[in-house]
């Protein structure tokens, strides 16, 4: 009887793929409003005179307004763009687009009084007008805006800044614009990818005497993808097995799409039924699939019960006590996060009647409840719309703060949700705020993505960008799809017919689940009983086999990102 010793030495893989990028990609954000900007990226990219040390050259003045370069007490330039009306804009450059490019955008702005949302406008060769992203400006410190747009046409083209709704001077500072072509900007996307989600493995096989062994057979099977990808859930799953087998066959996670939500289990005052989501939660269980909590409150005003819409304060305080109590404490320890104020930005139902405070309260209730749960933030716009002004990322951010800093949150387990509802992706916007809502350092998730069918043959395409850019973000977390299968048809997007046949969404879903579940299945070790792996993150079995072994031996191994710092050594009997 001989006895296998199997070690594993694992290490970040930190690039994959022939490309070399020209320029690489800079995920520098800042969320903080800080005394000096930062230097500008890319040295300013394709602007000229981008930290304004050449005074205003290169850089125009709209009419009726004036505008000079300033000097801080440190010394720092920037230009002081003074505005007596609205709209309020700040100096602008005349570019030049080129088709087929993404162009990355940051600046770092200030305004001369109080605080005003400053966007960034780009005007297009065909004269349109195309949101580049903003930001809450303040008085006396500089915050950064970080977005983008693509061109899909060349010409010349303009970009500039306005305040909306404000009469304000616009202080502006560190501006870049630097361009990507689509190949660059996919390479970087495939090779932050192979860096986040992958891991460089050292395989070292010994028998039981310590030697090496030469020439031992490694096969490998990937029992479970590390990186979480879901879908929307609906009830019909319970009763349709050609439905739950394509289904579970694909996510390891799922988020029911209605079963419940509030309006599902107590849509009559004083009866609540928990049986739909029961049995769901039951078949996900059986499958090993995660399930998400979607979601304890909804905060829009058009997502509320008949009964609940007319309760006054201490009688709407008391309805939602009993269903914090009876959904949470049903659920606490089966699912793997919440969705505890749904659309808080753009919601206001309980804010409204209860004060600005109640969702943090109801964050930290949520948190004792269910201590190992994850509760996000949900929103909707922050990703999909530069020009959403509502759900931005410095808004986004400042509303995480507040419910982290009330008293009693410290240390709650916070979550950012991106629903990702896209129409045209605007996808170096899209990069841009995940930079800056990395900043949070909590774990970020896209929650709810779909792509509109407004968008006619690029559906499919604008999807895998979507998808993709979502995944080789190093910090995105998880994704899921809000697919969910109804036989009368999908909310926005379907994957499958009704037979359970792929549509040509479902088929770009499958590609990339292969694609991100490829591995090698099979490896011999050299003369020093070592075989050096590249391997995608997730649960695996190693089956050794080798002359010496009476049988093959076969034994579980977890590949992640923390594997780097570790050093496994597997002893396997034989």
């Amino acid at each position: 009887m001989g006895r296998l010793i199997f070690i594993c030495l694992l290490s970040i893989s930190l690039f994959e793929g022939w490309m070399v990028q020209s320029v690489p990609y800079d995920h520098t954000a800042s969320l903080e409003c800080l005394s000096s900007p930062m230097r500008s990226l890319y040295k300013g990219g394709i602007l000229q005179n981008s930290e304004f040390d050449s005074g205003l050259m290169g850089w125009l003045v709209p009419p009726g307004v004036k505008a000079a370069v300033n000097s801080s007490q440190s010394g720092n330039k920037f230009a002081d763009a003074k505005n007596k009306g609205q709209p309020s804009r700040g100096v602008y450059q005349k570019i030049h687009l080129k088709t087929n490019h993404h162009y990355s955008l940051s600046a770092w702005l200030q305004v001369s009084s109080g605080t005003a949302v400053v966007k960034a406008i780009f005007k297009a060769p065909n004269g349109a007008y195309i949101g580049g992203g903003a930001v809450v400006a303040k008085a006396g410190c500089w915050s950064m805006l970080k977005g983008g747009m693509t061109a899909y046409s060349s010409g010349p083209a303009e970009f500039f800044f306005e305040a909306d709704g404000a009469t304000v001077d616009i202080l502006v500072d560190s501006v870049s614009l630097q361009p990507f072509t689509f190949a660059e900007w996919k390479n970087h996307t495939s090779l932050s990818a192979a860096k986040a989600r992958k891991s460089a493995v050292k395989v070292v096989a010994r028998g039981a005497d310590g030697a090496p062994l030469a020439n031992a057979e490694l096969s490998l099977k990937l029992l479970r993808p590390g990186f979480p990808l879901g879908n929307a859930m609906t009830a019909e799953i319970l009763n349709i097995p050609d439905y739950e087998k394509w289904f579970t066959s694909r996510f390891t996670v799922a988020s029911f799409e209605n079963a419940m939500k509030w309006y599902s289990t107590e849509w009559k005052r004083g009866q609540e039924n928990y049986s739909v989501p029961d049995a769901m939660l039951a078949l996900a269980q059986r499958h090993g699939i995660k399930v998400r909590g979607h979601n304890v409150f909804w905060d829009t005003n058009n997502t509320q019960m008949a009964w609940v819409n007319p309760l006054g304060v201490e009688e709407l305080k008391a309805a939602m006590q009993k269903r914090l109590s009876s959904v949470v404490t049903r659920y606490a320890g089966k699912v793997i996060a919440w969705d505890v104020v749904n659309e808080n930005l753009h919601g206001q139902f309980y804010e409204g009647r209860l004060g600005a405070n109640v969702s943090a309260e109801v964050y930290g209730q949520v948190a004792k409840m269910d201590a190992n749960a994850t509760l996000f933030m949900n929103e909707y716009g922050t990703l999909e719309w530069a020009m959403d002004l509502t759900a931005m990322a410095s808004k986004y951010a400042a509303k995480m703060e507040q419910i982290r800093s009330y008293p009693g949150n410290a240390g709650i387990k916070l979550a950012v949700g991106l629903e990702s509802h896209f129409e045209t992706p605007n996808i170096p916007y899209m990069r841009a705020t995940l930079d800056m809502l990395a900043q949070l350092k909590v774990p970020i998730w896209l929650t709810e993505i779909d792509v509109s069918p407004k968008t006619g043959p690029y559906q499919v395409e604008y999807l895998e960008d979507v998808l993709r850019e979502g995944y080789g973000h190093p910090n995105v977390e998880g994704m899921v799809l809000w697919a969910a299968w109804h036989k009368h048809g999908c909310w926005v997007m379907c994957l499958t017919d009704n037979n359970f046949t792929n549509l040509p969404t479902g088929n770009v879903v499958d590609k990339l689940i292969a694609e991100w579940k490829t591995h090698p299945v099979a490896a011999t070790t050299d003369a020093n009983g070592v075989a050096e792996l590249n391997l995608v993150h997730g649960e695996y079995t190693f089956t050794v086999t080798h002359p010496s072994l009476e049988s093959a031996t076969a034994h579980t191994l977890t590949v992640d990102a923390s594997s780097s710092a570790l050093e496994h050594a597997i002893d396997i009997k034989v």
